[in-house]
């Protein structure tokens, strides 16, 4: 009843979680289904298809889509709960124990979650007959393949969404569950400056095993281009999960570099932008992760497609395809969507909780029109620096996979798409902010500071 009365009370609080658990629960529909279709598949009828085939195809789709939905569950859920943080921690002073804190949380996710299944099994198993249909009409289906009826892959990919929920419900709820109840309700109000030796240790062996997978895609045979692109692209997620990790300190120092020729471009806005970035790495982190992941992924798919290109034409062979190049725009599709909706949710969620600070900052004398010059400052620079460890993630995979192929740790470059990716990194994140920031600069300043509103 708790979980279910503080949905009601915040409603948008759960927007991004619900859009994530949904682009979840559908995409694992699709590629179950897929999966479903070639198990009752005669085997002539799988014999008769060309390529890796949909056990493959589903496999590789799946396994990348459950670990980018689960990085983008957890963040989308982070937020749900620093929208609660008070009620929690208040929660917490009445003698409720970490157990049932943690209980409420799971419950906001499993309700969630159940939520949005209907409609995400329509939309994935519509998916999954179109891109069968897709499929058949390349060649690696045979056209007597058909997605079955069976309810299965719709319950399997809800059991799949509700354990990537509740692990991302353990993960989230481990700080507002384990502080001491007093502390619980001024942690909203400041910054831990240390993310503790547990999250430093990740942070390494996330490091690390990015590192390795890089290293297994680059040592791959040049006639296995698939098996270097897999790796290539797990190594670049690996990564930015220890961009993630270990974010706080990385932005700090990048925000100092970039800081400088925007404190001398505008000099007041700029230099108030600047340290308020650099005094909140942690919430800087938060904005700026989202972006790295989208220009990370996006990036890292359209150089190995066009380093793909050019191996094929260096070696009159067929290392690539038309197949190859749209199974790549497809897999490239699903991940820009969560990692859009991933972006949008964290930076409209970060801007919207500083309403009490903007509101301090009106009161001292800042204008409305000052404020939204400094979040101007800011959004640019939020987008510069996750470009920056985007592209730094995106450029150590392709070389990775440029080597396997080419055997040069020169990738080919499309300049032009790649330009398009930082416009659509700039598009979602600055117009994004500026318009959140305007919806909380509103309303009586003395009434905000004081808590009056929320």
């Amino acid at each position: 009843m708790i979980a279910l009365g503080q949905m009601r009370r915040r409603p948008a609080a759960f927007v991004g979680l619900a859009v994530a658990l949904f682009l979840a629960v559908a995409t694992v529909t699709l590629f179950g289904s897929l999966f479903a279709a070639d198990v009752t598949a005669p085997d002539a009828a799988r014999d008769a298809a060309a390529g890796p085939g949909l056990l493959v195809i589903a496999g590789a789709f799946g396994e990348i889509a459950v670990l980018v939905a689960f990085f983008v569950v957890v963040n989308a859920l982070g937020f749900a709960l620093r929208q609660q943080h008070r009620e929690l921690a208040l929660l917490r002073t009445i003698a409720a124990t970490p157990r049932q804190t943690r209980r409420l949380v799971r419950g906001q996710v499993v309700a969630t979650a159940l939520l949005v299944a209907g409609p995400g099994w329509v939309v994935g198993a519509v998916a999954a007959r179109h891109f069968l249909t897709e499929l058949q009409g390349r060649g690696m289906a045979a056209p007597g393949v058909r997605v079955p009826g069976t309810p299965v892959p719709m319950l399997v990919a809800l059991a799949a969404v509700l354990a990537v929920g509740l692990t991302a419900s353990s993960v989230a709820a481990r700080r507002i569950s384990r502080i001491a109840p007093a502390a619980a309700l001024t942690a909203s109000s400041t910054e831990h400056a240390r993310g503790g030796a547990p999250r430093l240790l990740a942070g390494t062996g996330a490091l690390v095993g990015g590192g390795l997978l890089l290293r297994l895609s680059a040592t791959q045979p040049p006639d296995q281009p698939d098996q270097a692109g897999q790796a290539a692209l797990l190594g670049s997620l690996v990564l930015l999960i220890a961009v993630a990790l270990l974010g706080p300190p990385a932005a700090r120092a990048l925000a100092a570099v970039l800081g400088v020729p925007v404190r001398a471009v505008a000099p007041c806005a700029g230099w108030l932008a600047d340290a308020n970035l650099r005094g909140y790495a942690r919430r800087l982190s938060s904005a700026v992760v989202p972006v790295a992941l989208l220009v990370g992924l996006s990036g890292t798919m359209l150089i190995m497609t066009s380093t793909s290109e050019r191996a094929a034409s260096m070696t009159a062979t067929s290392v690539t395809s038309d197949t190859d190049v749209w199974l790549r725009q497809a897999e490239l599709a699903m991940l820009v969507c969560f990692a859009a909706v991933s972006t949008v949710n964290t930076l409209v969620a970060v801007t919207a909780e500083r309403r009490r600070e903007f509101a301090l900052l009106r009161l001292v004398g800042a204008t409305r029109v000052q404020l939204l010059r400094m979040l101007t400052a800011e959004a640019v620079l939020t987008a510069a620096l996750g470009v920056l460890l985007g592209a730094a993630v995106a450029g150590a995979a392709s070389a990775a996979f440029s080597v396997a192929v080419t055997g040069s740790a020169m990738p080919a470059v499309p300049v032009a798409t790649c330009w398009w990716i930082v416009v659509g990194a700039g598009v979602l994140t600055v117009p994004g902010i500026l318009a959140t920031g305007l919806r909380a600069v509103r309303g009586p300043a003395a009434e905000l500071v004081g808590g009056g509103r929320d």
